[in-house]
């Protein structure tokens, strides 16, 4: 109970007994309370230190517990002044830690154009995301290109992504297709969409990005490998411009929750994409890259889209494709 005085409990027991029964000694304490002389000595000792228990002056060498009004008046005289030192020390640490910004601010290389942030190495990337999300108030739109996530990143992606949406934020994540075929991704996926955020997916996407309230967005330098880099945009035509084209894909994206269906021609529209990638002479591992699939995976679309057309090779597949009217 006077725990946030800095009692604690074996502590507050003999302040107690001392007041109730103000002729016990240690010993008597120890049989009363059930305690070991060193815990009610300890005890006895804390409640000195805090100026609850003081000499007796009826009766020498015996200590006696001083009144609950006045000791808790001492319990919170104390506190008061151990808040006012940590304000103290609070203050000189926000005046410490805006003199570092400002130093390392100066030393930082200036932007080589105005609202363009180049971010180099992984940790820098993270501590700015970290940032991006703290300080975001409307909403976040996302391109997510990767295909599968592993179970290890999508946990540590748990507690930034429902506080987002326990604050109102409104999140909106476009996945790729080969998604629906992860089912911790899936269980993820609609574990968020119970809080509120919205999902959809796409066969393929541009780029990856992270927008926060149209104002803020972060792209890697290398789409094949994000931790080399990444630049922050802040331009206003330039974020306008990406807004536009998340709401594009947004629009033509199917929800989350929505099982794939086939066109006339009786493509899906992985397999349509695939088919679009083949006639454009990509490899099997490029189409895997753009699909978000496995090497094995995009090899087995492309066979398969290669027997139904009756191709030998992908030129005669975009061919027979066009012919078909399967491709423009």
């Amino acid at each position: 109970m006077l725990t946030l005085l800095g009692l604690d409990g074996t502590t507050e027991a003999v302040y107690r007994a001392m007041l109730g029964h103000p002729g016990d000694g240690v010993a008597g304490l120890c049989a009363r309370l059930d305690l070991p002389e060193e815990a009610v000595r300890s005890g006895l000792d804390q409640l000195s230190e805090l100026a609850l228990v003081r000499p007796s002056y009826e009766e020498p060498g015996r200590l006696r517990a001083v009144s609950p009004e006045v000791g808790m008046e001492v319990l919170l005289a104390r506190q008061q002044a151990e808040l006012a030192a940590q304000q103290q020390r609070i203050e000189a640490s926000r005046a410490a830690a805006a003199q570092l910004i400002s130093e390392y601010a100066d030393l930082r290389p200036a932007a080589s154009e105005p609202g363009v942030e180049h971010l180099v190495g992984l940790d820098r990337i993270r501590e700015r995301l970290t940032l991006l999300h703290r300080d975001v108030e409307r909403e976040v739109m996302v391109f997510a290109p990767d295909g599968e996530q592993t179970p290890e990143n999508l946990e540590a992606s748990r507690p930034l992504d429902e506080a987002l949406l326990k604050r109102g934020i409104r999140m909106r994540t476009v996945y790729l297709d080969s998604v629906r075929n992860s089912p911790h991704t899936v269980a993820y996926a609609e574990w968020l969409g119970e809080l509120g955020r919205q999902a959809r997916t796409v066969p393929t996407l541009p780029i990856r990005m992270i927008i926060t309230d149209r104002s803020t967005a972060v792209i890697p330098v290398d789409s094949e490998d994000t931790s080399a880099g990444a630049v922050v945009l802040t331009g206003h035509g330039t974020l306008a411009a990406l807004s536009a084209l998340f709401e594009s894909v947004w629009e033509a994206a199917k929800p989350f929750g929505e099982k794939a269906h086939r066109d006339e021609d009786g493509l899906t529209d992985t397999e349509s994409t695939a088919l679009k990638l083949l006639a454009d002479g990509f490899t099997d591992e490029a189409i895997a890259k753009r699909l978000g699939v496995s090497h094995r995976t995009a090899r087995r679309i492309a066979t398969g889209l290669m027997e139904r057309l009756g191709a030998r090779s992908r030129f005669e597949a975009g061919v027979r494709a066009v012919r078909q009217g399967w491709l423009a």
